[in-house]
């Protein structure tokens, strides 16, 4: 609408059209899966034949929410049976960075399942630096909101995990690598970089390590930090890591045992590791990607 790229997001989903048309279709249901919205409600109508109508809000934080209203502007099934629902949407809050837009949800049955997809596009308020924040940061936030949420409803209808339970489980898996991420953080620049800790230094004398390689393993702890966020979504980063806490309590027993009665000790610091880790690998069995969805059109259409 203001030359931007409109957003497009496309996942296979396992079930039938109809299926898939009650979760997306029934208010109630849709306010569960989808990131974008707190609460849809249909309005009124005194016919069948008018436009559906609704409203929407999506809460921001600090109790606040930002309010709009849309309608259906017709649905329509091909001959080959594949769906599509069109709508229009509009926000007089002054809050929003929408002021209006429209865009389609598509349902393309194969043989396998059926691509779920959309296609929307807006206007923006606040002249040209809501253009700017639309284009930096709002727009990309859509796209990726919109995409999650796509599998979060794959895993809701595919393998019965209700919304609730998806968006627990990835805060649990987020809370966690990010902990491990600080720990590896921390470890490396504080006592190894910044202190140069002489207790991190006796210990890698005693483990027949030169002192002086004491910044390239703070570096390298830096690393395995960079490396639990990088590896945001491959599971195993969990396994080595516990491995590597493991692994890491053998020199200090063998070599430096006094430390592992020390207040905060490598035991207790590696101990904690390991549980993060396993409680990062079993949350991440089944999460919510936006990467599992296609961002743009197929060649072709």
């Amino acid at each position: 609408m203001e030359g931007e790229r409109p957003i497009y997001v496309e996942i296979l989903i396992r079930a039938g059209v109809d299926e898939i048309w009650r979760y997306t279709q029934n208010p109630e249901l849709h306010e569960r899966w989808d990131l974008r919205f707190s609460a849809i409600d249909y309005l009124p109508r005194g016919s069948a034949e008018e436009p559906q109508q609704f409203r929407y809000a999506t809460r921001i934080g600090f109790g606040l929410r930002i309010e709009g209203e849309g309608e259906s502007t017709g649905t329509r099934e091909d001959a080959a049976g594949a769906r599509t629902s069109a709508l229009k949407f509009w926000s007089s809050d002054a809050k929003s960075l929408i002021r209006e837009g429209s865009g389609y949800w598509r349902y393309v049955p194969l043989s396998g399942g059926v691509r779920f997809l959309t296609w929307y596009d807006y206007r923006t308020r606040f002249g040209r630096a809501g253009r700017i924040l639309d284009r930096l940061l709002f727009r990309p936030l859509m796209g990726w909101a919109t995409a999650w949420s796509f599998d979060r409803l794959r895993l809701w209808i595919e393998k019965g995990m209700p919304p609730r339970i998806s968006m627990r489980l990835a805060m649990i898996h987020g809370a966690a690598r990010l902990a491990i991420a600080f720990t590896w953080a921390w470890q490396g620049l504080v006592p190894k970089l910044l202190l140069a800790s002489a207790d991190e230094r006796i210990l890698l004398a005693r483990s027949g390590i030169s002192a002086s390689l004491l910044p390239i393993v703070g570096l390298a702890e830096l690393a395995a930090a960079a490396a639990t966020l990088a590896l945001w979504r491959w599971r195993p980063w969990f396994l080595w890591n516990g491995a590597a806490m493991i692994a890491a309590i053998v020199p200090v027993a063998l070599y430096a045992p006094r430390y592992l009665g020390a207040a905060f000790n490598p035991v207790t610091l590696n101990t904690g590791m390991v549980a993060l880790s396993a409680i990062g690998y079993f949350a991440a069995a089944d999460l919510p990607s936006a990467a599992r969805c296609l961002r743009h059109p197929p060649k072709g259409e």
